[in-house]
């Protein structure tokens, strides 16, 4: 635990290229100065009002299988806080976003090493209105999760993170899992890609690797999801 920091995504890579850093090591912080999630973008948080950490893995399934990873995170986060709070819905849409209803109430972000991953999560927790980052965000708190202590999130997640972690390194195929949780899939989608090109289409299910897979056989591996309907 670190009261303060640049990002604790930063820091554990860089113990990772030191070598310092072993398979579960965790950083989690109170505020980071230069909190980032997927694609660069920057991810603000007042101090004390979200969950920010980050949790290096390294896997032993073949390094094809990686790219799952950054999904399998979130249905884990989904799954832990439904655990906590099962009258409270928290979906996935494709491929990093937490979802309460239409807002977004967390993301996961995932960088490659040589021998692992370095995961990193952000759970908006006891934001206020005026506090959300972006208007399409929200919080625990303002939808009245019944438990908004930091500590007790973040061992639940890592509780279950180990347990589902285990069943996919043993090679058990968990996209059932995640389709179940899934907002995109069955939804008219249109993907923006890093490149600014779109792509519309019916989006119909997960490959093996996390790809969207899109009705007429389109596979998607990196792209912001808009939801059509």
């Amino acid at each position: 635990m670190v009261e303060v920091t640049g990002s604790t995504q930063d820091d554990l890579l860089a113990s990772v290229a030191r070598n310092d850093a072993r398979n579960g090591d965790v950083i989690v912080t109170e505020y980071q100065s230069t909190g980032r999630g997927r694609l660069d973008r920057k991810f603000d948080a007042p101090k004390s009002t979200a969950l920010m950490f980050s949790l290096y893995v390294q896997p032993t399934r073949d390094k094809s299988d990686w790219s799952f990873l950054p999904l399998l995170s979130g249905l884990i986060v989904s799954l832990a806080l439904s655990e906590i709070d099962p009258r409270l819905e928290v979906s996935l849409k494709w491929p990093n976003d937490l979802l309460i209803g239409e807002g977004k109430v967390g993301g996961i972000i995932a960088q490659a090493t040589e021998k692992g991953i370095v995961v990193g999560i952000g759970i908006n927790v006891a934001m206020s209105d005026s506090e959300l980052p972006v208007t399409h965000a929200t919080s625990l708190a303002l939808n009245n999760f019944r438990e908004l202590d930091r500590n007790v999130i973040l061992s639940h997640i890592l509780s279950c993170y180990e347990e589902i972690f285990l069943r996919w390194q043993s090679g058990e195929d968990l996209r059932h899992l995640y389709r179940e949780r899934c907002s995109t899939v069955g939804k008219e989608v249109r993907v923006d890609t890093p490149q600014g090109a779109y792509i519309n289409g019916l989006a119909i299910d997960i490959a093996p690797n996390g790809e969207l897979i899109l009705k007429d056989g389109t596979r998607v591996t990196v792209g912001d999801v808009v939801h059509l309907r």
